[in-house]
């Protein structure tokens, strides 16, 4: 039953939030904060979470999330990478989010891999269920915003690793062939998990189970997928490239190493980089991930009252505590060294083409084997 307080006060911080946005920075910024509340939204309704997926294909041999990921993926490759490459949508300007792939991407992916499963979530998966009113998911929040914070004052000891120059598949083998040969490893993966599945359990999790209400929730895999990967789309016309989250953890940390007087994080050579000096300089309020990360929290605390979930809980045990510390630690160095998280670099990279994208799950998947294994010394299933 839907939470009437709550809700209501969700309503209007998103409608205060818009309004104030719209103000002093314009409807695109205004129209961003909405855009990241209808992905909170979604991602709570779906419960559409890259670690728990991960951790029910490793665990249980249930494939359903890994599935729902590559119909998303499927979905975003289509249709943003042409996008991408023609460098605009519907008339506004697109880019892809593309890096170099290295050792400073596998060795960050591997990171941030273990620290999803202790920490709890991924970049979106940490923001959607503390946005949902868990103490623990807000302790992680605040220590994957120092473990970022950390990477970029520590950048000079990883920026130099060896690394490829920046590439994409499109820029390869073409662009019919990028898109062709990546629906097929999709639709590969997507089968061999539906095998596996079936052969373990007998039978298979559809992604299109009955659901709730559009409002209410919860809402089908199938549901999440494609919400998802419209959203996306809809972040690449207003924002001009893709659905990003964990580029604000560190410009978060470094105002307030700059505001405590620690330091001057405009000389750190993370921030004198000519493709993130201007971040640093201009206000949070107009930093576009920034305000669909607070939105995205936003939206997930209404649909956490409109579905009756909404009951933040102080009592966290000791050992789940650390693990959000130590988890968040792992979940912020891991995603700047590695250009990104499970959004950023996994689910961006792949849609805009890059290799970086690609390199980045395995060396992850494999800190999520990692992580899983580290689980049970922290009390957690």
């Amino acid at each position: 039953m839907t939470q009437k307080g709550p809700a209501a006060a969700a309503a209007l911080l998103l409608l205060a939030g818009a309004a104030l946005l719209g103000g002093a920075e314009g409807w695109r910024q205004a129209a961003l904060w909405g855009l990241g509340a209808a992905i909170g939204v979604a991602l709570y309704h779906a419960t559409f979470s890259f670690a728990g997926g991960f951790r029910a294909l490793m665990v249980d041999g249930r494939g359903a999330a890994l599935r729902a990921q590559m119909l998303m993926l499927a979905i975003l490759v289509a249709t943003m990478l042409p996008a991408i490459e023609a460098g605009a949508i519907l008339g506004a300007p697109a880019r892809g989010i593309v890096f170099p792939l290295g050792v400073a991407v596998v060795a960050g992916a591997f990171l941030f891999g273990v620290g999803m499963q202790i920490g709890g979530g991924c970049g979106s998966g940490t923001l959607y269920t503390a946005g949902g009113g868990s103490l623990r998911m807000l302790l992680t929040l605040a220590f994957f915003v120092v473990g970022a914070t950390i990477a970029a004052w520590d950048a000079e000891r990883w920026q130099g690793l060896p690394a490829l120059p920046s590439m994409t598949l499109p820029g390869l083998v073409g662009l019919g062939p990028a898109i062709a040969g990546s629906l097929a490893i999709f639709a590969a993966v997507a089968a061999l998990s539906w095998m596996m599945e079936r052969r373990q359990h007998g039978a298979v999790e559809p992604l299109a189970r009955p659901g709730g209400s559009l409002l209410a929730g919860p809402w089908p895999l199938l549901w999440g997928a494609v919400g998802l990967a419209v959203l996306n789309l809809a972040t690449l016309w207003l924002a001009g490239r893709p659905w990003v989250i964990t580029a604000a953890f560190p410009l978060w940390g470094s105002r307030v190493v700059e505001a405590l007087g620690w330091d001057d994080p405009a000389f750190w050579a993370f921030w004198e980089d000519p493709t993130r000096a201007e971040a640093i300089l201009r206000p949070l309020a107009a930093e576009r991930t920034t305000v669909m990360d607070v939105g995205l929290m936003a939206g997930a605390m209404l649909a956490a009252a409109l579905a009756g979930r909404f009951a933040p809980r102080l009592a966290l045990p000791w050992r789940h505590a650390a693990a959000s510390v130590l988890g968040g630690l792992l979940l912020g160095y891991g995603a700047v060294m590695a250009s990104g998280c499970n959004i950023s670099a996994y689910v961006a990279g792949i849609a805009s083409g890059s290799l970086h994208g690609w390199g980045w799950i395995l060396p992850a998947l494999a800190g999520n084997w990692v992580g899983i294994r580290l689980r049970p010394a922290f009390g957690l299933s």
